[in-house]
């Protein structure tokens, strides 16, 4: 389970790197910075939901547990990911700071602490409510 979280959580930093790249591309020159790291946040947010939603099956959680430690996880990965690309370009701790700061526009605080929550929304795989006694009971009959 952990290493299918793991291959989705890569998927997801895979999108999020081309939907940067193309909103830097696009978007800045348009609206400017701060504006299109704004529609940035809901636009991601809503990628990472559909991954979410569309592999959560596959990853096979078998209870809120599981999806707790897959929420972490992903969440986790994420902050380290996003610092340490934001060190690797040479950003500054404060410009990679203020895209937390709700009071200068910066929303990823919001986004990622959905984005921990976001396991949760599908639920536990529907095998974890089978009851196996009623299937032992059904097979033996």
């Amino acid at each position: 389970m952990i290493g299918r979280a793991l291959v989705v959580w890569m998927l997801m930093m895979a999108i999020e790197t081309i939907h940067g790249v193309l909103r830097n591309r696009f978007l800045v020159p348009v609206i400017g910075d701060v504006g299109s790291r704004q529609i940035g946040v809901l636009i991601g947010s809503a990628l990472i939901l559909g991954i979410a939603i569309l592999t959560i099956d596959w990853i096979r959680p078998n209870s809120e547990r599981s999806l707790l430690a897959i929420g972490a996880l992903w969440l986790s990965l994420t902050l380290a990911f996003e610092f340490g690309l934001g060190l690797a370009l040479r950003r500054p701790w404060e410009a990679m700071l203020s895209d937390y700061d709700l009071s200068r526009g910066g929303l990823l605080s919001i986004r990622y602490g959905c984005a921990g929550a976001l396991p949760l929304d599908r639920g536990p795989h529907p095998s974890v409510f089978v009851d196996r006694n009623a299937l032992t009971t059904r097979r033996s009959s």
